[in-house]
């Protein structure tokens, strides 16, 4: 089953940014993972919460592959320096529906 890491980042420095990006995306997709956005174009259409000042979703082919990269030696300063200059909140989601309606591609 597919995994997903949804995460919402408001940057308070960007003296990291440029950095991650270049070395963090092509190690996400080393890892078996790849980006579906990373955009600051986020619209609340429901609810009272404010919209994220940039979502960041990525597609992982299982929860072990998520958990691995995350979790990782390599990616590990990466994520020390993502969170010492943002705000962060981040999930993973499983790739299912528990109601069995939708047809979801594994």
């Amino acid at each position: 089953m597919k995994y997903y890491f949804i995460g919402e980042i408001e940057v308070t420095d960007q003296s990291w940014v440029p950095d991650y990006v270049q070395n963090v995306t092509g190690m996400v997709e080393r890892w078996g993972g790849r980006y579906l956005a990373r955009t600051p174009l986020v619209e609340r259409v429901e609810g009272e919460r404010k919209a994220p000042a940039m979502m960041v979703i990525l597609e992982w082919p299982s929860r072990e592959k998520a958990m691995a990269f995350y979790e990782s030696e390599e990616y590990r300063p990466y994520r020390q320096q993502r969170i010492a200059g943002a705000k962060n909140e981040f999930l993973l989601v499983a790739g299912e529906d528990v109601a069995k309606a939708a047809q979801i591609p594994a």
